[in-house]
C-alpha cells in the first residue's frame, strides 16, 4: 500500500524543495515509522535520485537526506548505502555522498552496519575513503558531544589522531569485525600496490587500533 501512495504522489520524481519539505513532516511523525515503512520510502525518494548522479547533489537533496538520515540511519544504509557499495557508478558523486552523510549525518549505531556491509563487497579505490569515513567516526564520535570540554574539543580538532585521544575515547569494533577488516586489508593489498588511499587506510587503521593489531 506505501509503495502504491509512493507511486500516486509520484515522490520518487517530486522537486527537491517539495522533498525536504516532505521529510521535514516526515520527522514530525508521532510515533516513528516502523523499520520497513522507512526502508520503502528511502527507496521512492532516493535511490534513483542518488544512483543517477553525475554532479555534486543539490542543496535541497542534500538537506532531504541527511534529514532522513538522521532519524532513519537503519533503513537509509540498508537501501542506498548497500545500493552504492554493490554499483559505485563511473564517477565518484555517490561514494562521496556517503562518505558526506557518515561523516555527518549517520547515527554512531549504525557505523559498523555500514563497515560490514562494505566488507560483503570487494574493495575498489572509490570505496576505501567511505571505510576511513567510517573508523573516523568511530574515533570522533564521543568527544564532540554536549558537554565535552572546549579545551579538549580544540585539541581533538588540532590533532584527532593523537594517541592519548584516541585510547580514552575509541568505540572500538567487536573482535570479529576487526579481524574481518584487518583480513580484507591484508588479502587486497596487492591489488592497491599504488593506491594513495589505501595506504592512507591501514595507516589509519595502525594508529586507531593499535592495541589490537599484533
Amino acid at each position: 500500500q506505501l509503495e502504491g501512495l509512493c507511486a500516486f504522489l509520484q515522490l520518487s520524481t517530486c522537486p527537491e524543495h517539495l522533498l525536504v519539505r516532505f521529510c521535514s513532516w516526515l520527522l514530525a511523525l508521532t510515533p516513528q515509522l516502523s523499520y520497513t515503512s522507512a526502508t520503502i520510502l528511502a527507496e521512492q525518494l532516493f535511490l534513483r535520485r542518488v544512483l543517477s548522479l553525475t554532479q555534486p547533489p543539490s542543496r535541497h537533496l542534500m538537506a532531504a537526506l541527511a534529514s532522513f538520515c538522521s532519524e532513519y540511519s537503519q533503513s537509509f544504509c540498508r537501501v542506498l548505502v548497500a545500493a552504492v557499495l554493490r554499483e559505485p557508478g563511473e564517477g565518484a558523486e555517490q561514494p562521496k555522498l556517503v562518505c558526506e552523510l557518515v561523516e555527518e549525518c549517520l547515527e554512531p549505531d549504525c557505523l559498523q552496519l555500514v563497515l560490514s556491509q562494505i566488507l560483503e563487497v570487494p574493495l575498489s579505490e572509490k570505496l576505501l575513503p567511505i571505510v576511513q569515513a567510517v573508523l573516523g567516526r568511530q574515533v570522533r564520535g564521543s568527544p564532540l558531544s554536549p558537554g565535552f570540554p572546549c579545551w579538549l574539543q580544540q585539541c581533538w580538532i588540532k590533532d584527532h589522531v593523537s594517541s592519548l585521544l584516541v585510547a580514552l575515547f575509541q568505540e572500538v569494533l567487536p573482535p570479529e569485525l576487526f579481524d574481518l577488516l584487518v583480513l580484507t586489508l591484508c588479502r587486497q593489498a596487492p591489488a592497491f600496490a599504488t593506491s594513495l588511499n589505501y595506504a592512507k587506510l591501514v595507516t589509519a587503521v595502525l594508529t586507531m587500533y593499535q592495541s589490537q593489531v599484533s
